[in-house]
């Protein structure tokens, strides 16, 4: 019997400094996300990042945080239930960093009776910082299960998620609004130039197919790059990009985020709150925060047929 393993990136388990701290630290040490020579990468992390940016960040996820717990549990858990009601698979659920962990989720699988294991990374686009580390991670922890895995490709171009995301923006977006900004996860330019097609290209592609899906003229859309660490990081960078766009007239905006299929940190506080506040303090009149694609009945669909 087969069944499907979604993965996303990672949370903190509580609002605890303590576990703000735990979280930082894993997710930062992956040689994939910080990808420097291993004593450097040591002294920024452990040093530097988590010391003196724990409580910030903390402050973030609190201004997120529901009763019910993190976002991206939530909304990762609808997901997994949605595609339970639509297919005949046994789904679990799991998280690339920290909990739900992977080895849970396998454990689960294959105590329900699953020999092979369809690997689903909830990342549109291929990036080693997304798609690569969690690939090898599964590997390397089935290795204690012995179970036949089937990972699922990157989908930035597969007609059925543009679809999904076109008409998620569509049903979203004002008809009175200057410019669409697709704000893309951030990954160092060293690393884009690793893959082919770069991560650039695909984030490009999958704007290009969903402006002209949506009927967007292009001078009214673009691509920008949020949550960088440090320099030498894709351009142009969203913060910069809300500073400008005010300047150059364009003061009513919608923000979609397509790197991100579940909202979470970098969509609900970055974005709708960081950068909202960036735009309007910079002349802008109207921002327009466009939500992932969480359990959208489209891209649910979608899974179901792409995942089998």
């Amino acid at each position: 019997m087969k069944g499907i393993l979604l993965i996303n990136l990672g949370t903190p388990d509580n609002l605890e400094l303590s576990s703000i701290k735990k979280y930082l630290k894993e997710f930062l040490s992956d040689d994939y996300v910080v990808d420097l020579p291993k004593l450097i990468q040591k002294i920024l992390v452990n040093f530097i990042i988590v010391p003196f940016r724990s409580k910030k960040t903390q402050e973030a996820y609190k201004s997120i945080w529901t009763k019910d717990g993190s976002p991206l549990i939530i909304n990762t858990s609808l997901i997994k239930q949605k595609l339970i009601d639509r297919t005949d698979y046994p789904v679990e659920m799991a998280m690339r960093y920290q909990n739900p962990s992977i080895e849970k989720a396998l454990s689960s699988l294959k105590e329900r009776g699953c020999k092979e294991v369809i690997v689903l990374p909830l990342y549109p686009h291929y990036a080693e910082a997304t798609f690569l580390t969690t690939k090898l991670e599964v590997e390397k922890i089935n290795e204690n299960f012995g179970l036949k895995l089937s990972t699922i490709n990157e989908f930035y171009n597969e007609s059925g998620y543009i679809n999904a995301l076109s008409s998620l923006i569509k049903r979203n977006l004002s008809g009175d609004f200057d410019y669409l900004l697709f704000s893309y996860h951030g990954i160092p330019k060293r690393q884009n130039v690793r893959t082919n097609p770069s991560y650039e290209d695909q984030v490009k592609i999958s704007s290009k197919l969903c402006a002209e899906k949506i009927g967007i003229p292009d001078h009214k859309w673009g691509v920008s790059f949020q949550s960088r660490i440090g320099p030498g990081w894709l351009e142009p960078f969203t913060d910069i990009t809300l500073k400008e766009l005010p300047k150059k007239g364009i003061k009513k905006i919608a923000v979609v985020c397509p790197s991100f299929v579940a909202d979470n940190l970098e969509t609900l506080e970055e974005i709708n709150i960081e950068a909202r506040e960036t735009f309007l303090e910079s002349g802008g009149m109207e921002f327009q925060y466009i939500p992932c694609l969480n359990d959208d009945d489209n891209w649910i669909e979608f899974l179901s047929e792409f995942a089998v």
